[in-house]
């Protein structure tokens, strides 16, 4: 009898946990796998196969700590100190004007764009800088990691931390699938004029989040 009133228990133990991560994990996709400006930058560097992995690295492993910071509870802080975000978005408004600025400039200058890694590359350290920047001076990374994320993930009560592995875990997969996967489209990208499309493409989606951003400061009547 002990073993039989045990079993259901042990069940629930080991199968619970994974139940939860598979949710963190969908959960964390969903709210990743959109056009943005950090998916935009992963993928032009999987194009052009230029430091692709501490691209991937530093993505997947900034993630990870917003998240590990959301499933501890600091979105609920947060929300008491709304100023931090208003900050927040200016300055990711500044710098997303800025690098749009970069994109069209590089759209309209279509012979410097190439997919060969050392056809006008950037430096390593400058690479790095804008990937942290695009990561950490964007308002929704927070809002979508620490205080949406977070929230989800507290429902789960003392599973919350595998809920919040599974949502690390579906960044890293991700991650790692738009930077090394975005060699297949490699012949499509052989022509220049492909290079235009996307370039002009980033620079509308930087404007966009910028305009968004702005906009969100402005007080709802």
């Amino acid at each position: 009898m002990d073993f039989a009133e045990r079993q259901p228990y042990g069940q629930s133990m080991t199968s619970t946990p994974l139940l939860t991560a598979l949710a963190g994990l969908g959960f964390g996709l969903s709210l990743i796998v959109v056009i943005g400006a950090q998916n935009a930058f992963v993928l032009r560097q999987g194009l052009r196969r230029e430091h692709v992995l501490p691209v991937v690295l530093i993505c997947a492993a900034s993630d990870a700590v917003l998240i590990a910071v959301g499933v501890g509870g600091l979105g609920s802080l947060l929300q008491l100190v709304p100023w931090v975000f208003v900050l927040v978005r200016i300055g990711g408004a500044a710098f997303l004007v800025v690098y749009g600025i970069l994109a069209a400039r590089r759209a309209i200058r279509p012979a410097v764009l190439s997919t060969d890694a050392d056809g006008g590359s950037a430096t390593t350290w400058t690479i790095l800088a804008t990937c942290l920047a695009l990561t950490w001076l964007n308002p929704h990374v927070y809002l979508d990691t620490i205080v949406l994320l977070g929230s989800v993930a507290a429902t789960h009560g003392d599973d919350r931390w595998w809920f919040g592995l599974g949502a690390a875990i579906g960044s890293i997969l991700w991650f790692t699938a738009l930077g090394y996967g975005a060699r297949l489209l490699r012949p499509l990208f052989a022509r220049p004029v492909a290079w235009r499309v996307l370039d002009f493409f980033v620079a509308i989606v930087m404007f966009a989040i910028a305009v968004s951003l702005l906009l969100g400061l402005i007080p709802s009547r």
